[in-house]
């Protein structure tokens, strides 16, 4: 399982509620599409960060980096409602980081591949 990992700043007109609504529409019509297996939003509690830590942390769990290209290539091509589903979420971000990880060690002991 990888996970598509994503900390989040609302811009400041938006509404923690409402962006958890708009996420978990947009998320779960990508599940109900097969596009993901699952996901979760998390907030910050008690304003405990350090660093570069954002607000929202949200995980999103994919098998393999082609099912991530379809959630992409989906998104691409989005019927009306989907794109809007995907707009309203998408326009209370102000700032968003990605990272892709993956469980460690893995099977594949893919950084041996890597220095090839």
């Amino acid at each position: 399982m990888n996970l598509y990992h994503c900390m989040i700043e609302l811009r400041p007109e938006a509404r923690a509620l409402s962006f958890a609504q708009a996420a978990g529409l947009w998320l779960d019509h990508l599940k109900a599409e097969g596009l993901i297996t699952g996901w979760r939003l998390m907030r910050r509690k008690l304003g405990l960060a350090a660093g570069n830590h954002t607000d929202f942390l949200l995980e999103i769990e994919i098998p393999g980096l082609a099912m991530l290209d379809d959630a992409f290539a989906a998104l691409a091509a989005a019927d009306h409602e989907a794109t809007k589903r995907y707009d309203q979420m998408h326009g209370m971000i102000a700032r968003a980081e990605v990272g892709l990880y993956r469980p460690y060690p893995d099977p594949a002991q893919r950084e041996h591949i890597a220095l090839i």
